[in-house]
């Protein structure tokens, strides 16, 4: 039997009230995060948390529902799926939307790898947080003194964020590493919208010039 009474069909005209909502308010918070990162700055004390998210709303934090309604006009909402996280959806995405036609019709769209690579992305920079304050690096001077061991410990795309940030906050009236950093963070601002968030493959490697202190 079909779930008509719970699985909301492909939106063919005008979103709903509450859709056209939930969209108004998806800009707004879009808008105000693009407006806090663009004037975040890197210090001494900026814990390594602000420096690989710089204020955006986690992905893997979003639930189900308030995806499918913001980017795919409400298409699959389930009602039992409302307090579902990205993150869970993407490790079986048969577990919440049975109806294989609604799947399909989720996983087509270029949005549903973007969010799927962002969730991957968070999930690396957590991890990579973990292990550094194991280690006790909590912040750009921290990173900038570790161990090259510590560093190898963490991805390529971590290192990249934090030697910039290292830079910044060592060096703060210098041009290069705010412009790596617009770089790095560049698909993110330009996916806003979407909250997709690109990890920078093939970032060039910073040297890590003089250490702190010296």
């Amino acid at each position: 039997m079909k779930e008509k009474d719970t699985i909301t069909p492909l939106a063919r005209g005008k979103p709903n009230g509450v859709l056209t909502q939930v969209l108004t308010e998806a800009r707004r918070e879009a808008e105000e995060r693009l407006r806090r990162t663009q004037e975040m700055k890197f210090t001494i004390s900026t814990n390594i948390e602000d420096v690989l998210f710089k204020g955006r709303v986690r992905v893997n934090e979003m639930k189900l529902n308030d995806f499918l309604a913001r980017k795919l006009d409400g298409r699959g909402v389930v009602d039992t799926n409302r307090d579902v996280l990205l993150e869970e959806f993407f490790k079986d995405p048969t577990k919440y939307i049975r109806d294989k036609g609604a799947l399909n019709e989720i996983q087509a769209p270029g949005h549903y790898l973007s969010m799927k690579r962002a969730v991957k992305g968070e999930v690396i920079f957590d991890e990579g947080i973990r292990k550094l304050c194991d280690k006790g690096v909590n912040n750009p001077p921290g990173w900038s003194l570790a161990a090259a061991e510590v560093k190898a410990t963490v991805h390529n795309s971590t290192k990249h964020f934090l030697d910039a940030a290292a830079e910044e906050a060592r060096n703060p009236t210098t041009t290069s590493a705010p412009e790596k950093l617009e770089g790095c963070y560049e698909s993110v601002h330009n996916a806003r919208r979407s909250h997709a968030v690109e990890l920078p493959d093939g970032v060039e490697r910073r040297k890590r010039g003089r250490e702190w202190g010296a």
